[in-house]
């Protein structure tokens, strides 16, 4: 494991409140542009009319879709924005219950609100950045 102090001083913080129709992904990805983010992350809860999760299959170094088609309740969502090649990237996993109180989880792909998702962001003063790993291919945060 590896750590680094973000941050011994002030935070900037953020309530977003999506409404019916928003994407999730593109929206916190322009907020992050337009406020010029690098180093956040945030929580969130609220409901989905459908979500696109990723499960990572190791052996194909590629994510695999898991689209449910329904409405659903966001039971977690947690997430960070950092940056990637000097633009802002999200990367989140959430949490989903259905009708009848199971629930399913993974890498947040896609997902849009209905009727309304509440996110805390927190900025923190230093920024993240995430670069390609070989042995993945992901991008992942660079301390």
């Amino acid at each position: 494991m590896k750590s680094k102090v973000l941050h011994e001083a002030d935070e900037q913080t953020y309530v977003l409140v999506f409404e019916t129709g928003d994407e999730v992904v593109r929206t916190l990805t322009s907020f992050a542009r337009a406020k010029g983010l690098s180093g956040s992350h945030f929580t969130g809860l609220g409901a989905l009319r459908e979500v696109t999760l990723g499960f990572f299959d190791w052996e194909s170094k590629k994510y695999e879709k898991i689209p449910i088609g329904e409405q659903l309740e966001v039971l977690s969502l947690v997430g960070d924005v950092a940056l990637q090649a000097g633009d802002p990237k999200v990367h989140a996993h959430i949490v989903v219950g259905r009708r009848d109180g199971t629930a399913h989880g993974g890498h947040l792909v896609e997902a849009w609100v209905r009727p309304t998702l509440e996110v805390i962001l927190i900025e923190s003063p230093r920024y993240l950045r995430r670069v390609p790993d070989r042995e993945t291919g992901l991008a992942l945060i660079k301390l």
